[in-house]
């Protein structure tokens, strides 16, 4: 039984979608974090080393971060093919998109959303107007990053587009907003937009 450590309207609900999608058992853990104003407080029964979500536990096994916890579950409940397999084709792509979420994409829209120039050179990543252009390249192949497959990966950045949907933060594009689309019809998403806020 995977527990989710989970504050409603946040980029936890993203899981609640995936294990959806997955059908794994799970149960949801509402946890109090700190609000960017500087209100709230960490809750004790956290175990995100930060006190932030997402977070799951595995029956003691804690996992954190939005790319170790979709690769950890895909791995864990490869039922309904939601992320290739080790040895399938696809997983090099996979496992690329879940590191360039967490790498390039969250970084440079956290430097977009502060102000704050995006380091460059060898260490640090892109800016948001040198990174859409990749993930859009990608997107104009097929419905999702991986072509025709549905992947975890989907579900980290479309959650994330349509978060951004009516900010200025990311350049509009149809590709997106039709990727946005397709994946938030999905009915496990639907599924997850009731549960989320109990």
């Amino acid at each position: 039984m995977i527990t989710l450590f989970h504050r409603p309207n946040t980029r936890s609900a993203r899981f609640i979608f995936l294990l959806e999608e997955l059908e794994a058992p799970y149960t949801i853990r509402p946890v109090t974090i700190r609000s960017r104003d500087g209100t709230g407080e960490r809750d004790p029964a956290n175990p995100h080393p930060h006190g932030k979500v997402p977070a799951i536990s595995d029956e003691g096994t804690v996992v954190f971060e939005s790319p170790a916890i979709a690769l950890y579950l895909t791995d864990r409940y490869p039922k309904n093919r939601i992320g290739p397999a080790v040895g399938e084709p696809e997983r090099g792509a996979y496992l690329s998109w879940l590191a360039y979420y967490g790498g390039e994409f969250e970084p440079a829209v956290v430097c977009k959303f502060m102000n704050v120039q995006a380091p460059r050179g060898t260490a640090g990543w892109v800016p948001v107007e040198e990174l859409m252009p990749v993930v859009i390249a990608q997107l104009s192949h097929g419905p999702y990053l991986l072509g025709e497959r549905f992947s975890a990966a989907d579900v980290l950045y479309a959650t994330s587009f349509a978060l951004f949907a009516n900010s200025p933060l990311l350049p509009k594009s149809p590709v997106i907003d039709d990727y946005v689309k397709r994946v938030t019809a999905r009915p496990a998403y639907a599924r997850a937009m009731a549960r989320q806020s109990g």
